[in-house]
């Protein structure tokens, strides 16, 4: 399956059980929250300014992406635009998905005048962290709460 055909989409009343249906390998638990705990954590801080979407490939939700969108400096040690959640379920994994979410989701806050987004993963074997050294993102030497922190640049577009 390639992922041209990967697009974000609100979740609803009529996506939601689907989406929070969705899960990471096994192995993969410990370094990413379930879809339903996500949309728990949204509700429960609100001053994060979450932005969530369910990442559909054609009309199949495969995945999930959560972001701190625009939060005031003041609020943040990990920057205005923050990397929250991203799970691709384990069906959909090795396929590129992935990485077209992050491209389109960098291209989203780009356009909202971002000049980084941050995220942060929890060392451990199989965690996330090649994947998002792969696509651009470098370590800031900071450590948030057991977790690396990491930067990505937005160049101009």
């Amino acid at each position: 399956m390639t992922s041209s055909g990967v697009h974000l989409r609100e979740i609803t009343d009529d996506n939601r059980d689907a989406v929070c249906a969705l899960r990471v390998r096994r192995d993969q638990e410990q370094f990413v929250a379930s879809v339903a705990t996500s949309l728990d954590d949204a509700a429960d801080e609100p001053e994060e300014n979450p932005w969530y979407r369910a990442v559909y490939s054609g009309d199949e939700p495969v995945g999930f992406v959560m972001l701190s969108w625009n939060v005031p400096d003041e609020r943040s040690g990990v920057g205005k635009y923050y990397l929250w959640r991203l799970l691709i379920d384990e069906h959909h994994q090795g396929s590129g998905i992935g990485r077209e979410v992050l491209t389109q989701v960098v291209d989203l806050v780009r356009a909202d005048g971002a000049t980084e987004l941050y995220t942060s993963y929890e060392p451990g074997e199989g965690e996330p962290g090649p994947f998002y050294l792969r696509f651009g993102f470098e370590p800031t030497g900071e450590i948030d709460d057991g977790e690396i922190v990491l930067r990505l640049t937005l160049s101009a577009r």
